[in-house]
C-alpha cells in the first residue's frame, strides 16, 4: 500500500491525524507529514483518514 497526499489540496486540517495517527502527523510548523508506505495492517485507518479528509487530498494506491 502506498499513501499519496496531494499537498496542493491539503490545507493541514489534521483530520487524518486523528483517524490514523501511526501514519499522519503534524510537524512543528503545523504542516502535515505522513508515512508513504505504512504497514498493510494500518489500511483500515488510512482508508478512514482518506474518507474524513475535508479536501479529499489523500489517495491510497495498491
Amino acid at each position: 500500500m502506498k499513501v499519496v497526499v496531494d499537498m496542493n489540496k491539503c490545507q493541514d486540517h489534521g483530520q487524518c491525524v486523528f483517524a490514523a495517527p501511526d501514519v499522519f502527523s503534524m510537524d512543528d510548523d503545523g504542516h502535515l507529514v505522513h508515512v508513504s508506505d505504512p504497514d498493510a495492517a494500518l489500511r483500515d485507518e488510512v482508508e478512514e483518514a482518506a474518507d474524513v479528509c475535508p479536501l479529499q487530498a489523500i489517495r491510497i494506491e495498491g
